[in-house]
């Protein structure tokens, strides 16, 4: 019995000691648990308190991002504002200078021009008083001789007028002719020699280019997506470009309007890309249109340099390249002005070698010539003296800028190389195929050119003939006698080219014939 006793309680210790092991096992493995989740808790707090603190300085940092760009907005608008301010109160100063150097000449002019008055009306007088006592000894002069002739000084002279005036007229029109006859046969021969030799040189062939001011589309409906929504597109499109847009009933196509051929090319390029993408809309419009103005400012630059190496100038300033450069979107009666001015420039360089001027003057100053056309619509004045003042300001030689200054002569010629250079700009624009008009400036043109051969006296018809290039001119034999022929061809040529505006030249041929008719029955 004791050891069945022991035996039990030894089961019964080992139950419970299993018992008492488990118990005691799962409080350790619960009190673990609680430990690791209050841990993990922990952790994530701290994360998120990390993750918190990370958002509130980023947050800071964005707001300190946003004011410092504000400020540079604010500033660069303000500094912006003070620029344009600057320069509105520059052209103001620069206006009231002129307007005070304006009054100052008036007033210089008046008193000039008091002073011319004074000392006119005291020559009128002195004049007077010497007439008078001309007419006195005339007078006395006159009787005298009436006395002594038999006969009043009037009958006299007149007789003497008529018969002397009949003898000269006879004399010099032969004279006149032989003269004539002679010069031109020696001139001829030289210029023909000359002007054949520099055109045989250069034998260019050109097409006229002319800037284009038309934009076709795809179509129709292109035009209100140009437009845009209350037509901002267009609105944006003239601001920037400076370009008058005209959209009317043409059928896919967009007019460009703008006397600066430059902003005409560079709104032209601009609409064209943006109709190709597709994408029109002011920003685009904006990216657009500056890519473009770099494009032509690119294309005006290589232009003016191809030019000046084409023809052999070197030295000229940038700024004289680049205006060189624009006339490449210039056209004068169709012909295209960079291609005018290389052909002057050859063509001025041929004949100075051939007449031993100096050739770099020549070839600088045709090339130059028309220099002025580049910024003619800009500034005030004609084409001839911008260009020399234009050339003037960047340092060319003064007989290049003689040259500029008076192909037109607006100025008088004070170098052979001007004459050159203006002889090479007519040739130029005389040769066939250079220039081109239209038909209602031809039809105006034949219509003046008649109605001023009409308005001498003595004309019976007159005919303008060979498009305009040649008028024939017919008078009446009573009239006008060959001395008279020869003055109105003169006068008439000379009156053509003060008052009218023509391509080339025109001949003046007037005609003078007696017909003697008999009837033998």
């Amino acid at each position: 019995m004791d050891w069945l006793i022991i035996v039990l309680l030894a089961v019964i210790g080992v139950i419970g000691g299993g018992a008492l092991g488990w118990f005691l096992g799962k409080q350790l493995v619960q009190q673990r648990i609680r430990e690791q989740l209050r841990s993990e808790i922990e952790a994530a707090r701290q994360e998120s308190q990390r993750l918190i603190e990370e958002a509130k300085q980023q947050a800071a940092a964005l707001l300190l991002q946003a004011k410092d760009e504000a400020l540079r907005l604010r500033e660069t608008t303000e500094a912006e504002l003070r620029r344009w301010r600057a320069d509105l109160r520059k052209e103001e100063e620069r206006l009231r200078h002129r307007r005070e150097e304006m009054d100052r000449r008036a007033e210089r002019l008046e008193k000039q021009e008091r002073r011319l008055n004074e000392r006119q009306a005291e020559l009128d007088r002195q004049s007077a008083q010497l007439q008078a006592a001309i007419s006195r000894f005339e007078e006395e002069r006159r009787a005298a001789l009436e006395q002594v002739a038999g006969m009043t000084a009037e009958q006299a002279r007149q007789a003497l007028l008529e018969m002397m005036e009949k003898e000269a007229r006879e004399d010099m029109a032969r004279l006149y002719r032989q003269i004539e006859a002679e010069a031109r046969v020696q001139a001829e021969e030289r210029a023909r020699e000359i002007i054949a030799t520099a055109i045989q040189r250069i034998a260019s062939e050109q097409v006229a280019e002319l800037t284009v001011s038309v934009v076709p589309l795809p179509n129709d409906e292109m035009k209100g997506r140009i437009i845009g929504r209350n037509g901002r597109n267009i609105r944006a499109l003239e601001k920037i470009t400076g370009v008058e847009i005209i959209v009317d009933d043409t059928p896919e196509a967009i007019t460009l309007s703008s006397h600066d051929p430059v902003r005409r090319e560079i709104a032209r390029i601009a609409l064209t890309r943006l109709i190709q993408d597709g994408r029109i809309h002011p920003a685009r419009i904006e990216k657009v249109v500056a890519e473009a103005r770099e494009e032509v400012e690119r294309i005006i630059w290589e232009e003016g340099q191809q030019a000046a190496a084409a023809v052999g100038v070197t030295g000229l300033h940038p700024e004289l390249i680049r205006l060189l450069g624009r006339l490449k979107f210039r056209t004068s009666y169709g012909q295209n002005q960079l291609h005018h001015a290389v052909e002057v420039a050859w063509l001025a360089g041929m004949i100075a070698a051939e007449l031993g001027a100096d050739v770099r003057i020549a070839r600088m100053g045709g090339l130059l010539h028309d220099i002025g056309k580049a910024v003619d619509h800009q500034v005030e004045g004609t084409h001839a003296l911008i260009g020399a003042e234009l050339a003037r300001h960047y340092g060319t030689p003064p007989k290049v800028v003689n040259c500029i200054a008076s192909h037109h002569h607006e100025v008088p010629q004070e170098c052979i190389e001007a004459v050159i250079v203006e002889a090479a700009d007519a040739i130029s624009g005389a040769r066939p195929g250079a220039r081109r008009e239209t038909l209602e400036m031809y039809l105006r043109r034949i219509q003046d050119l008649e109605n001023l051969a009409r308005s001498y006296p003595g004309v019976a018809e007159c005919y303008a003939i060979q498009a305009g290039r040649e008028i024939r001119i017919i008078v009446k034999p009573e009239e006008v006698d060959d001395l008279a022929v020869i003055q109105m061809s003169q006068e008439i040529a000379r009156k053509i080219e003060e008052t009218m505006q023509y391509p080339g030249q025109i001949k003046v041929t007037v005609i003078r014939e007696t017909r003697a008719v008999e009837i033998a029955r």
